[in-house]
């Protein structure tokens, strides 16, 4: 078998409807779009949501919840993978880049480290957030922790 030899299999392809080619071909006249209102005038486009003059259900739907537009995400990094991190490279100085170089951030990531599992051995972490339990555990073993964004400690 050759490229030039393949086919869809039997009845996969349709011919397109071809309309407004007079009334022998039995779409004619209006061309399927049936008598006058927007839908049969050319240019017509929907609205997103438009539902035909009803009311749409996103407008009878009650709205819930709060949407913080300040909310700042983080990427979380808990305390055993920074101490996995360490192991892996010999670095007592865990950086973004160095999280980056490793797979565990991307580029524009906001981290904050949170304190699940525990430090061995003394670390300085740079991070944009820190929890207190990841702070606390993390200066009980001599490490520093570098705050990159000061006004949310």
């Amino acid at each position: 078998m050759k490229l030039h030899e393949l086919k869809p299999a039997a009845n996969a392809t349709q011919l397109s409807k071809r309309i407004g080619r007079g009334q022998g071909s039995g779409k004619g006249g209006t061309s399927t779009k049936g008598h006058k209102g927007a839908q049969s005038r050319s240019g017509y486009s929907r609205k997103i949501g438009f539902e035909g003059g009803q009311m749409p259900i996103y407008r009878l739907l009650p709205k819930r919840g709060f949407k913080n537009i300040n909310r700042v995400e983080y990427s979380p990094i808990n305390l055993r993978t920074l101490q996995m991190l360490s192991d892996k490279t010999q670095q007592t100085e865990i950086t973004l880049e160095l999280m980056k170089t490793n797979g565990l951030i991307s580029l524009k990531d906001k981290i904050k480290i949170l304190g699940n599992g525990e430090v061995t051995s003394t670390l300085t972490v740079t991070a944009h957030a820190f929890s207190k339990a990841a702070k606390e555990a993390i200066e009980k073993v001599g490490g520093k922790c570098i705050c990159l964004m000061q006004n949310l400690d």
